[in-house]
């Protein structure tokens, strides 16, 4: 079936139409039926303000500052977590200057714990009492 033919037999009017050439001047006509606003009058530009001129130069600012105390702030932790274990812990600051016992370290067990590294000195004949000796000297 055709849809021309179903509109035909439904008789689709409405009875309200609209008056030929209505729309054609519409915007025109509404245009000058409205009356002027004030702010449409008078465009008034202000001036910027200095705060304006720099205020975009001052977040940057800001934004670079922020990213320099993040990244200090990583590094003063980074470096106080390292420094502090060898500091504290002599036995481990030894065995970071053997060499052979590195290289064993890196290549064979890299993830090995703190414990692990204590019971590997003990076993390889390290005495902890001659740290102890040479320090009160």
């Amino acid at each position: 079936m055709n849809n021309e033919n179903i509109l035909e037999k439904l008789n689709h009017k409405d009875g309200m139409t609209v008056p030929d050439g209505y729309f054609e001047d519409f915007a025109s006509r509404m245009a000058a039926s409205l009356p002027e606003a004030e702010w449409e009058k008078e465009t008034k530009v202000l001036p910027r303000s200095f705060w304006d001129k720099v205020r975009p130069y001052v977040y940057l600012a800001a934004m670079f500052a922020g990213v320099w105390c993040m990244m200090s702030l990583v590094d003063v932790f980074k470096a106080s977590s390292t420094d502090s274990l060898f500091d504290n812990n002599q036995l481990l600051a030894q065995a970071m200057n053997d060499d052979s016992y590195m290289l064993d370290y890196y290549v064979t067990e890299g993830s090995m714990s703190d414990s692990d590294l204590l019971d590997d000195l003990y076993e390889s004949g390290f005495d902890p009492s001659t740290l102890i000796a040479s320090n009160n000297q």
